[in-house]
């Protein structure tokens, strides 16, 4: 705040505050209101205006004409110029400095042009600056040599910036700058670095919003920095000494895309530092504005006297003074007068009043904190409205809100009116004014500062501190205490951003409602929808690994995104104006909430197929926008709207829609606080109104009334048959109840509608709250990575008795600690900033360890924001069915852009996690949701949608839904799953979805394995899905063929994988951390394809068993290549502890989780070959003692039997199935031993043999391949061509296989 700015405690009601004396000097006049006399007496207005102007008693003479505005002013002139502006203290010393004219004025502080390397541009005058170039630096018109000087700098990106002084001969290039040559000195809080040629550590990091100040103290030879007002200590001792004429200029270097505010005291500084003097010195008038905005408050603290009630005592002790109702107007005119005239008389004052001294004046009388002032507020903004130079001063003063609400931090103390609320509050009373909110929307400026206004400022590691002083979780050493504290703190801090968010809300509501005077007439919400369509604009491209220059803050994405879910689920509360918000109106008066509203619903389908400017880099289903205008062509649709029932995709019978008897969970149960609701709608206030904005309640009664109410259609009315439709290739049903009308004509273009704001709401979620999930994860993992090595440090100092040992794990504690505490304090701050948002999927990455109860007990104030997940909820609904809608039209289809899709998945599982949970989840999916299932399992490996990440997105959607049986009810509940799914799963098992796809099927047929039913995994297996897949893999041999020949190849691969990295560590004897993760992921994606292998086998023997050998050659083969490198590990220590994770015990990763399956493999095929439907079939122990390496597969055998699976088993059921592993092991030693007599036997003979495999030298060579009339045995060839059509010998492609008798050959 302004150094000489007008500063007041808060004003309070009643004639106690005018006793506090506030900021005046110490004088007689304190104790002049205080009398020793019992009479009631009046003071006299002379006495009454010396209290005004702060004047000495019976300073002002017997007044004879009646009191005016010109009396004012005589008095002003002549008695209050002499005591309270001192001629003498206007001319400050400003030796030791100079500056150049730079043609903005011989006084003004600006860039000086001629300085700029590389390309600067200024993005909003005076100096927001940014640089356009990979490396930018400037320096400023001003030089210093002699005294203490500062400047401010505010942050409007938080990147690569240096900041600093630099003197004239200092060079600068596209790759050096501020800092990096002698007498050349910055700070970067990007790096935390300082720079004088060379790097050092330094200060704090810095975020957007940041006011760095920027002193050279050169009667100390120093450079110092502050952060926020706070000193970040001395950067730089004993500085070189400049002559006159040639000392130190403020100078930055900015990286590309990097933007600033630089304030060399044209402007208040927001955090003066004391004994330093800005580099351009505060207008003349400054002192007499302060001194009149002062008299003014006395003015209105004397009113706010009289209308107060005083108790006998304290009238018996005080007198009063005249009453003020003739006496007000000509003060605060006279006043009013004296100062405007000095503000015009002063060229460029207005910019320093209006920043300083009136927006602190406003603040002060309004009060930061609620309840407000609005009565003395709005009778200060009528009385300044009267004088033609408050316009300019009211566009600084608009301009210093948005500011502030950029710059404000969270503060503890101030919750819950802290941060941008006094800002946001203040600004949204006073643009209800129709003349104020015209002069704002007139300004050039207008959507930076609406961006302002949006802005919240987020922090860095020591606001962390401040804010979150106590961390504590589950099972840590810190005092108990802790816990309390930490969940009061995100409670108060929650109930800050609360109260920020609903003054978004109001101000947008503002916005919305304001019609502009302009021709031909706009409708309500022309000016709100024109500023978001050049947001969006601007932020093309926000998305990138690397963001082009001046794109917004993420936080104003966040806000945005937020004001605008509210309003689509709550309803705007705008009265009759809603009614021109609609896309097609309703009917009834109430304000539903879009999302909420039920029956019909529609979609223009314009806004998928416009080339919109801020779409034209959004990627669609089907590609780039570009690519299918060229591919796929469409017609100019602009004027269509498709139209469909709610819940038209849905059965009938468990069809759940908001008018139904069963509500859908949103709608389901809530409460409804009437009192909270306000009648009237919001309306701008005219001159001298005292009302101001209530606050909206969270939901509408109206959405629950038509929600809820017994009179409105409880059943959906019996629908045409559609059973003579045919079905599309991607859709099990077709849809009912859809069509394609022409869009309405009477309705302008310009009109804000409730579909666009869906359509923004959901790019916005891309832009700005998907990177912030990427961002949490990281602070998600990397904490319980953290929690888990200081469990285990904790640990083993508990069992160490060396002294040496203890330091280095005491040492090694207190680190980690630190990186726990600072990860749990960005984690809580995520969650009050974006609410309960990231929380969520926090939930989602540790709701399994024992830490997370930490979040279940501290973040149950999310219950606090249930209307954002009641909006979500709705929200996924509604995206959900317009995408299963347009999928049955492909022109449009494709066109969809790709953000829909992410925000459905993003938000349907955050919902799914949220802790506390949003609805039990056994309703979650069933009442409102079923659509999504559908959608998943319908469009995983839909290749109309181009995107494999997006591919891949549904299909872990599925995966993680099947691992709950309520959610895996629902898919054998719902038709299209139950219909299309197990064909797609195996289809979708290819390089790129293998994963996923081994996770679904894992876990729909696990429990039924060899040692699988320890834990009671079957208890979510699915015996419908297994009887589906086994049903498919018998009908279509043929994707069944495909399917398993991928199953062979990629457990190879990965067994090969892990093989390789266990070595690599066993050479080094040193288990690193990266190569553990990887061995033990692998090791886990081998026991899921070795499970699946397991349920082949149990449900489809005949495909190993009859027909050619292939299939039981592979498997055999990958058995023992698997038992090779389980059983021959040299160091079995090593070999265990390479498979342990984070926070996993022994007991649960060993290597019994893939001996296990491979044994219930052999004991499948031995229980399929006594049944007696398989004749001739293949001979499976002949197979095994066929193998090469016959040592291998005895002693393999061998550690199957003698392992210790009591831990896998509850009880001794397994012994009998270990006996038959047992015979079949001796019927195996028994035949290898006859196949060795016979190999002896036969001798050379065999060796010499011609017509054997020259492959495999295991049988003879009976296929030949045409036309290269090559040679093998029918199984090499067989094998080979499942993954190459091509000769072994000659590459040459092989058109067909001949079988050759014993004769051919």
């Amino acid at each position: 705040m302004a150094e000489d700015g007008l500063r007041m405690g808060g004003l309070s009601s009643g004639l106690a505050v005018i006793l506090n004396g506030e900021d005046r000097k110490a004088s007689s006049s304190k104790n002049r209101l205080v009398s020793y006399c019992d009479d009631f007496g009046h003071q006299s207005v002379e006495r009454t205006l010396e209290h005004i102007f702060d004047l000495p008693y019976k300073s002002i003479g017997l007044l004879t004409s009646p009191i005016d505005t010109s009396v004012i002013r005589s008095i002003i002139k002549k008695d209050f110029l002499r005591v309270h502006v001192n001629s003498d203290a206007l001319v400050s010393n400003r030796d030791g400095m100079c500056v150049i004219d730079n043609g903005c004025g011989p006084h003004t502080v600006a860039i000086k042009e001629s300085s700029i390397c590389g390309e600067i541009r200024i993005v909003k005058p005076p100096l927001l600056v940014e640089s356009l170039a990979m490396f930018s630096s400037a320096r400023a018109n001003a030089c210093v040599w002699k005294g203490k000087w500062m400047y401010e700098v505010i942050l409007e990106t938080s990147g690569i910036q240096q900041l600093g002084w630099a003197t004239h001969s200092c060079p600068f290039t596209d790759q050096k700058g501020v800092g990096d040559a002698d007498d050349s000195y910055a700070f970067d809080g990007r790096r935390v670095n300082k720079w004088n040629k060379d790097a050092e550590p330094y200060g704090q990091s810095w975020v957007v919003g940041d006011v760095i100040g920027c002193c050279i103290d050169l009667e100390c030879d120093k450079i110092s920095f502050y952060r926020n007002g706070v000193s970040l200590g001395v950067a730089f001792h004993g500085i070189r000494k400049m002559r006159p004429g040639h000392g130190y200029y403020p100078a930055i270097s900015l990286s590309q895309g990097e933007r600033c505010e630089l304030n060399f005291g044209a402007r208040p500084f927001k955090y003066p530092i004391e004994g330093f003097l800005p580099l351009q010195a505060p207008p003349s008038l400054n002192s007499l504005a302060v001194q009149l905005l002062r008299s003014l408050s006395r003015l209105l603290e004397m009113q706010c006297m009289e209308r107060a009630e005083f108790s006998v005592e304290k009238l018996s002790r005080l007198k009063r003074f005249v009453p003020l109702d003739e006496l007000f107007c000509p003060v605060s005119h006279g006043i009013c007068e004296e100062f405007f005239s000095a503000l015009d008389a002063e060229m460029g004052s207005a910019e320093y009043i209006g920043w300083g001294p009136v927006l602190f004046f406003m603040l002060e009388v309004f009060g930061e904190r609620a309840p407000h002032d609005y009565t003395s507020l709005d009778r200060i903004v009528d009385l300044f409205l009267e004088f033609e130079g408050s316009r300019l001063m009211f566009e600084h003063v608009i301009n210093a809100l948005s500011c502030g609400c950029k710059t404000a931090s969270l503060v503890l103390t101030a919750c819950p009116y802290s941060g941008s609320y006094p800002y946001l509050a203040l600004a949204c009373h006073i643009l209800r004014r129709e003349e104020l909110m015209v002069l704002w929307w007139k300004s050039s400026e207008f959507d930076y500062l609406f961006e302002g206004f949006l802005s919240r400022k987020t922090p860095n590691k020591q606001d962390l501190q401040c804010i979150i002083p106590s961390v504590w979780w589950p099972g840590s050493c810190e005092d108990m205490s802790y816990e309390t504290s930490m969940m009061l703190t995100t409670k108060a801090l929650s109930g800050a951003v609360s109260k920020i968010e609903e003054k978004h809300r109001d101000l947008c509501r503002l916005v919305i409602q304001f019609i502009p005077p302009i021709t031909p007439p706009q409708l309500p919400g022309s000016v709100f929808r024109t500023f978001l369509q050049n947001l969006l604009l601007k932020n093309r491209g926000a998305d990138r690994n690397v963001p082009p220059p001046g794109v917004s803050s993420n936080s104003v994405l966040v806000s945005l995104y937020t004001v605008i879910l509210h309003f689509l689920s709550e309803g705007f509360a705008l009265g009759d104006i809603c009614g021109w918000l609609k896309g097609c109106g309703t009917s009834g008066g109430f304000d539903v909430g879009f999302l909420h509203r039920g029956g019909q619903q529609s979609f223009p389908i314009g806004l998928f197929l416009k080339n919109d400017p801020h779409r034209m880099d959004i990627s669609r289903l089907g590609g780039s926008f570009s690519h299918l205008s060229k591919s796929h062509p469409v017609n100019d649709q602009d004027a269509e709207v498709v139209r469909w029932e709610e819940g038209c995709m849905d059965d009938e019978e468990t069809r759940v829609t908001h008018f139904t008897r069963q509500k859908p969970c949103c709608c389901a149960s809530y409460d409804v606080d009437l009192s909270r609701i306000s009648k009237d709608p919001i309306r701008y206030t005219a001159k001298g109104s005292r009302g101001h904005c209530s606050p909206i309640p969270e939901r509408s009664a109206h959405v629950a009334a038509e929600c809820s109410a017994g009179s409105l259609n409880d059943e959906i009315a019996d629908k045409p048959s559609s059973s003579d439709q045919s079905e599309s290739e991607f859709g099990y049903r077709p849809v009912q109840h859809m069509r394609i009308v022409p869009r309405e004509s009477n309705l302008s273009s310009a009109t804000l509608k409730e579909e666009e704001l869906l359509d923004a709401m959901l790019l916005l979620y891309h832009l700005g709250l998907a990177p912030n999930f990427k961002q949490a994860s990281y602070y998600m993992s990397h904490q319980l990575q953290s929690i888990s090595l200081l469990e285990e440090t904790d640990k083993q100092i508990r069992e160490r008795a060396c002294s040496e040992q203890l330091k280095n794990l005491k040492d090694a504690r207190n680190i980690y600690r630190e990186e726990v505490i600072d990860c749990v304090r960005h984690c809580a701050c995520s969650f009050v900033f974006w609410l309960w948002l990231l929380v969520c999927l926090w939930n989602i990455q540790v709701v399994n360890l024992p830490c997370c109860h930490y979040l279940r007990a501290g973040y149950r104030i999310s219950l606090f924001s249930q209307w954002k997940q009641r909006g979500m909820y709705a929200a996924c609904m509604w995206i959900v069915q317009l995408l299963l809608v347009l999928s049955k039209e492909d022109a449009v289809f494709i066109y969809i852009p790709e953000f829909y899709l992410e925000a459905l998945v993003d938000c349907f599982h955050v919902l799914r996690k949220s802790e506390p949970p949003f609805v039990p989840s056994s309703i979650f999916i069933k009442q409102g949701l079923a659509s999504f299932v559908t959608f998943v399992v319908t469009h995983f490996n839909d290749p109309r949608i181009s995107s494999a990440d997006l591919r891949d997105l549904l299909l872990q959607s599925i995966s993680v839904l099947v691992q709950y049986k309520e959610f895996l009810a629902a898919f054998e509940s719902n038709e299209a799953a139950t219909h299309r799914m197990p064909k797609a799963l195996l289809s979708a098992f290819d390089n790129r979805s293998w994963i996923p796809v081994t996770n679904i099927l894992l876990r729909l047929c696990k429990g039924s394995g060899f040692g699988s039913s320890k834990q009671g995994e079957s208890s979510s297996s699915s015996f419908v899905f297994q009887r589906l897949l086994r049903d498919t893999c018998i009908h279509d041999e043929e994707l069944f063929s495909a399917f398993l020949n991928r199953l062979f190849n990629t457990l190879s691969w990965t067994m090969t994988e892990f093989s390789v990295s266990i070595r690599e560590m066993q050479e080094k004897y040193q288990v690193v951390e990266f190569q553990q993760r990887k061995c033990s992921v692998i090791f886990d994606l081998s026991c899921n394809l070795t499970r699946v292998l397991e349920f082949c086998t149990r449900e489809i023997p005949q495909a190993f068993l009859s027909g050619t050998d292939t299939n039981l050659r592979r498997l055999i083969e990958l058995i023992v290549f698997i038992l090779n490198h389980i059983t021959s590990a040299a160091d079995s220590e090593f070999f265990d502890l390479s498979l342990r994770r984070y926070g996993q015990s022994p007991e649960k990763v060993n290597r019994g989780m893939i001996l296990a399956p491979l044994v219930g493999i052999i004991l499948n095929l031995l229980d399929a070959s006594v049944e007696a439907e398989c004749r001739e079939q293949n001979d499976v122990v002949g197979m095994f003692a066929s193998m090469d390496c016959l040592d291998t597969v005895h002693y393999g055998f061998q550690y199957l039997l003698e392992y210790n699976w009591a831990g896998s088993f509850r009880g001794d059921t397994y012994l009998a199935k270990l006996r038959q592993l047992e015979k079949f092991s001796s019927l195996l030693i028994s035949r290898t031993g006859s196949q060795e007599v016979k190999r002896a036997g036969c001798g050379r003979e065999t060796d010499d043999d011609d017509s054997m495999c020259c492959i495999c030298y295991a049988c003879e060579a009976d296929a030949r391949f045409a036309p290269c009339s090559h040679k093998s045995c029918f199984g090499c060839i067989s094998r080979h061509l499942l993954n190459c059509p091509r000769c072994f010998f000659c590459n040459a492609a092989v058109l067909e296989v001949f079988r050759m008798d014993k004769t051919t050959a």
